[in-house]
């Protein structure tokens, strides 16, 4: 129970033919058997550090977090991703890759008690990307290239499946997790590179390239979004120009500098009045805002409904969920 008939999955490779088809069909049956079993609750870090495994029985209402840099794969059902005005729909057909931390919106779009949506994403390490260009002998990056989105959607391929196919097999022979765990991220890693993505990917691992200088900007943001400080500040960690760190910022994230912080602290905000049981005006003093008038409005233009109110309506959908013993999908800060 729980498992798609095998034709819906040959339906998502139904554009590659012959042997290539037919083998990435019976990968992606067994990588989705494996999740199924590995995958008892909503979320599940398991043996292998790096690799996270989700799990929903119905479909969700958006909710905001913040995307790490990851490779995300769904086995079954669909999912919906929100980066502002970009909206990236995908399901076992694609993968996502984000090569930045970002704060999103994502809902699932296909899932049921029968067919829950499984998914597995795993942490991708700048500094492996990096000690594997050298070893491959991969052209450095140019430092003035331009800058790219630091998320992407791909058409799944054979290259990603099998890979992730034997690291979720390695759940199961727990004693070799140590010797071949390394192997196969690796390998993953150098097939990520060869794809659409690598671009991203490279820019990441390489000190001096346009991405690389945007995301220590962003991990600055980051650590300091509850502080007033002058955009200039983060545009000189970055090592750029005012103009042009707006310019690449923008087209990184989808959104200005400012934009960024303020997601930031409105998820923060909300995570401490639906967790902690804070009111409004400690929640928005605690992430940075002075006006609560502000906070309200911009809380509003988020997420739909007065901060109050949200908080109140999420605990409850909250408690529903735990009293219908359904999972319930929410990703956890470690691998958002």
């Amino acid at each position: 129970m729980g498992r798609l008939p095998y034709s819906a999955i040959s339906g998502m490779v139904r554009g590659l033919m012959g042997r290539e088809g037919a083998h990435m069909s019976d990968n992606l049956a067994e990588l989705q058997n494996l999740v199924l079993k590995h995958c008892t609750r909503s979320t599940v870090t398991t043996a292998i550090p790096e690799l996270t495994l989700y799990r929903a029985e119905a479909v969700s209402e958006p909710i905001p977090f913040v995307f790490e840099p990851r490779v995300y794969v769904i086995v079954q059902g669909s999912k919906q991703v929100m980066l502002r005005d970009r909206v990236f729909d995908y399901d076992a057909s694609h993968y996502l890759v984000t090569a930045v931390d970002l704060p999103v919106a994502g809902c699932i779009t296909q899932a049921s008690p029968e067919h829950p949506y499984l998914a597995l994403c795993l942490a991708l390490d700048p500094v492996q990307i990096a000690e594997l260009l050298l070893v491959v002998n991969e052209q450095q990056v140019d430092p003035n290239q331009a800058c790219i989105m630091g998320m992407g959607l791909s058409p799944l391929n054979a290259g990603i499946i099998d890979p992730l196919l034997r690291l979720m097999k390695l759940l199961d022979q727990p004693e070799d997790i140590p010797i071949l765990k390394p192997l196969i991220v690796r390998e993953l890693l150098y097939r990520l590179l060869q794809g659409d993505q690598g671009c991203a990917l490279r820019q990441i691992a390489t000190a001096g390239s346009t991405l690389s200088q945007i995301n220590r900007a962003i991990h600055w943001i980051s650590q300091h979004y509850v502080e007033s400080f002058d955009i200039s500040r983060a545009a000189r960690v970055a090592g750029m120009g005012l103009s042009t760190f707006h310019r690449h910022f923008r087209v990184a994230t989808n959104m200005s500098p400012l934009q960024y912080r303020t997601q930031l602290r409105l998820q923060e905000a909300r995570r401490r009045m639906v967790s902690e049981n804070v009111d409004a005006a400690e929640a928005a003093f605690a992430v940075g805002y002075e006006s609560p008038s502000q906070f309200s409005r911009e809380y509003r233009r988020m997420f739909g409904r007065p901060p109050a109110k949200d908080a109140l309506c999420v605990r409850a959908d909250q408690l529903s969920e735990r009293n219908s013993a359904r999972p319930l999908y929410v990703h956890q800060t470690h691998c958002d």
